[in-house]
């Protein structure tokens, strides 16, 4: 790798972290009392799947350990917005779906944090917003592949 693609590395994943860690903070400040941004996402997760999921493939989506992921799913049962039911095949073996509740907390961190990207958007521009996704994907998809 030569000097000039060093830095260009380095610039790229500079602005990567700090668009991420400005975003959550923005974001988590917006969500409903008591929601955390890891909740919103697998509330979100869930309501666009349409499907039961367990624990374990929850973890593997979001690269998190089984124990955070269950963590996650303690509270979000807790507050009544995810079932957990044994599956009925593998006693050994659970999966989570969303409750009514849940969708409703999800709609309503949507409802939240939509006007908060729209304006970014705004700002940025939708031509440009489009044009960099494509190279956003890759990037996401290439570190994906890495794992």
């Amino acid at each position: 790798m030569t000097e000039s693609n060093d830095s260009l590395s380095v610039a790229l994943l500079s602005e990567i972290f700090m668009a991420d860690q400005l975003a959550r903070n923005r974001l988590s400040k917006a969500l409903p009392k008591g929601m955390e941004l890891s909740h919103f996402s697998v509330l979100n997760h869930l309501a666009r799947s349409g499907t039961d999921k367990t624990p374990a493939q929850l973890a593997r989506t979001f690269h998190v350990t089984r124990g955070a992921m269950t963590n996650t799913l303690g509270k979000l049962e807790w507050a009544g917005h995810v079932h957990i039911r044994p599956d009925w095949d593998d006693a050994r073996r659970k999966f989570v779906t969303i409750s009514p509740s849940g969708r409703a907390a999800r709609d309503a961190a949507m409802a939240a944090i939509t006007p908060i990207v729209a304006d970014v958007v705004t700002q940025i521009g939708s031509e440009k917003v489009r044009a960099v996704l494509p190279v956003l994907r890759e990037v996401r998809t290439r570190f994906d592949d890495s794992a």
